[in-house]
């Protein structure tokens, strides 16, 4: 009998049968409050009735039409409704299927354009599973271990993470700019680095957000010496942070930027953006797949662009946000254990240390564990496990904020208590 295989580890032991914004049901009909979405991939919740019945509609309709073969209206009309809520001058666009996927045509676009064969990443930064992805990957030997020799060409360079450093967040901004041209004099000339890959907040990497200094930092030095900035928008886009884009917190300026998960709220869908004078540089060929930009989910980023405008989604994210960071901040005040509470909008890490102040991934896991018996499903991150993070839907309500909190409340009393 075929089954699935071993190493795939469930972070919960729930067998989900329906859900409905930020709730899932088990097939007993047990209520979970959903506080992983997907990995951030359910923007608009579990089966919003806007986003159904507009991939219903297309499914009876078109369901695939190959764009490279024959256009259809669905990727037409996105194209134009990104164009809506791109940074200025990001006027060009590409479709593929997953974050990896959009992160390596980026890596494609950006050697192609400068004729370079480096490129700079930041320690902490995750950036796919596929083969060049997870070269450009350090949030964790699991993503990048086993599978060796990967591509090369990647250099990495400090990200300006105050509790890892255990400095102040100047210092280690400081520290991060300074390393980097580092880099640049005795790793990557700028003559061969193509382009900087960084993340507004790192995702798996703990939650982790950058800052205005650091990233006006990266476009000063991208810009002197004609390096492409890439900001990978995949788990921050889409109003995750309480902006519509993670950049736009900082003032960063990106040449590329990628995004997919909350992007056609669980359809398969990633892109890129670039202005149409750095598109053009690309080779021709370079760029296709069979099932980018798929009509269905076309239709539903579609469907999830009309519920984020019309639902003020983003707003939501940054008020609810707020409220869960504050709540969460008062449960970490009584826990000596809860060393930090950060993030943006509606992505928020809660890091475990111990006595020794190490990252203490047992109790992180433990509690995460028990969140979930308890009907409160979350995941962990950071390089050791040790950070426990929250990100619901952008539909969620004051009302399960507090439930949500209150549950977490209860689960570290009695995880860390015992």
């Amino acid at each position: 009998m075929a089954e699935l295989s071993q190493l795939l580890k469930q972070a919960t032991g729930v067998l989900a049968a329906r859900g409905e914004g930020v709730l899932l049901y088990d097939e007993d009909d047990r209520r979970y409050l959903d506080f992983t979405a997907g990995i951030g991939v359910t923007s608009t919740g579990h089966c919003h009735p806007r986003v159904v019945e507009a991939a219903q509609r297309q499914v009876g309709t078109l369901i695939h039409a190959q764009y490279t073969t024959v256009m259809h209206r669905p990727l037409l009309d996105l194209v134009d409704r990104l164009g809506e809520v791109l940074p200025a001058g990001l006027d060009r666009m590409f479709f593929a299927n997953s974050g990896s996927e959009a992160i390596e045509a980026a890596l494609r676009l950006t050697r192609q354009a400068t004729g370079r064969p480096n490129v700079i990443v930041f320690h902490g930064g995750f950036h796919g599973r596929t083969v060049a992805a997870a070269s450009m990957t350090t949030s964790g030997t699991k993503f990048r271990s086993g599978f060796s020799p990967l591509m090369g060409g990647v250099h990495v360079s400090p990200f300006p993470d105050p509790g890892h450093f255990g400095w102040p967040v100047e210092q280690a901004t400081d520290f991060a700019l300074a390393q980097l041209d580092y880099v640049l004099q005795t790793l990557s000339t700028p003559a061969d680095t193509a382009a900087f890959f960084v993340e507004p907040v790192l995702g798996e990497g703990g939650y982790v957000p950058a800052n205005e200094r650091f990233l006006a930092g990266l476009r000063e030095r991208a810009d002197a010496h004609g390096i492409l900035l890439v900001i990978d928008e995949v788990q921050t886009g889409f109003g995750r942070t309480g902006k519509f884009w993670g950049g736009d917190h900082f003032g960063a300026r990106a040449d590329v930027l990628v995004t997919a998960k909350g992007l056609a709220s669980g359809f398969p869908l990633s892109a890129i953006a670039a202005s149409s004078a750095l598109m053009e540089k690309a080779w021709p060929g370079s760029q296709g797949g069979t099932y980018g930009a798929n009509a269905v989910a076309c239709a539903a980023a579609l469907a999830t662009l009309d519920v984020i405008r019309d639902e003020k989604l983003v707003e939501n994210s940054a008020e609810r946000g707020a409220q869960l960071k504050q709540s969460l901040q008062t449960v970490a005040d009584k826990h000596e254990q809860i060393t930090d509470v950060r993030g943006l909008g509606l992505m928020i890490g809660n890091e475990f240390r111990d006595a020794d102040n190490k990252p203490d991934p047992v109790t992180a896991t433990a509690v995460q564990q028990e969140a979930a018996r308890r009907g409160l499903l979350l995941l962990t991150c950071g390089a050791w496990g040790q950070v426990v993070r929250f990100i619901p839907a952008l539909v969620v309500s004051a009302d399960e904020i507090d439930e949500a909190v209150g549950v977490w409340s209860d689960t570290v009393n009695a995880i860390v208590d015992n």
